[in-house]
């Protein structure tokens, strides 16, 4: 069986792509949670992922790591992941990957927290610009595709890597217009979704790092978060 290691489900966007993407697919697994430590935390993961990063998946001790080529390794042995349809196919890669290596001032403004609700500042020019440019893109392959999810009828990887963008849009309150408006409930509402949220604020870890992050996107004005 797989073993996937991922970090907090509070903070760890990364971690969410490839486990939620196995969860719907319904591809068994093992979770290895490894919470963040404070301070740096390659020599601890280097224990299990070759970047001492997380996720990282592992089939019968070998390992990928890095979300993108943990989602194609299954890609390639499981059916679903990306869609049949070859043009659909290559939007939806093409949408994962600009996810994957773009939208910088919203991973950097908003950064992921899942059991809380701010208040965010003013948004910048930078983080309008990747608002703008999502929903572009959300309202693009709903459109074309003909939803309910960004490249049809069917949840796959591409809607993984946008799916730390609904938590984003919850805990921010983040603003998208036309048929991307319901697209994050639409992910929130996923069983899934639920389970990771839940897990999320079961978690009593903090790191201090993400919570200097979270505290400097703004006003916290809600934490549902467990306390110790």
């Amino acid at each position: 069986m797989y073993v996937l290691h991922i970090g907090n489900k509070n903070y760890s966007s990364w971690s969410l792509r490839p486990w939620l993407l196995m969860r719907v697919l319904g591809i068994p697994f093992e979770e290895r949670l490894t919470p963040f430590p404070v301070g740096p935390s390659f020599d601890l993961y280097r224990q299990f992922s070759p970047n001492g990063r997380v996720p990282c998946l592992v089939d019968d001790g070998w390992a990928v790591w890095d979300s993108l080529s943990i989602v194609e390794y299954l890609a390639e042995r499981h059916p679903g992941v990306w869609p049949v349809d070859a043009k659909a196919r290559a939007w939806a890669r093409s949408a994962a990957a600009e996810m994957h290596s773009s939208f910088t001032a919203l991973r950097n403004d908003c950064p992921m927290c899942c059991g809380v609700r701010v208040e965010p500042l003013p948004m910048s020019p930078a983080l309008k610009h990747d608002l703008f440019r999502m929903g572009d893109l959300w309202n693009d392959g709903l459109l074309r595709f003909g939803g309910p999810f960004l490249a049809g009828d069917r949840f796959g990887a591409v809607d993984a890597f946008f799916a730390p963008v609904a938590f984003r849009a919850q805990s921010y309150g983040l603003p998208f217009e036309g048929e991307a408006a319901d697209y994050p409930r639409r992910l929130l509402d996923l069983p899934a979704m639920r389970e990771w949220y839940a897990a999320g604020l079961a978690e009593t870890w903090r790191e201090p790092g993400h919570e200097a992050e979270v505290s400097a996107a703004g006003t916290i004005v809600e934490d549902l978060r467990a306390t110790a």
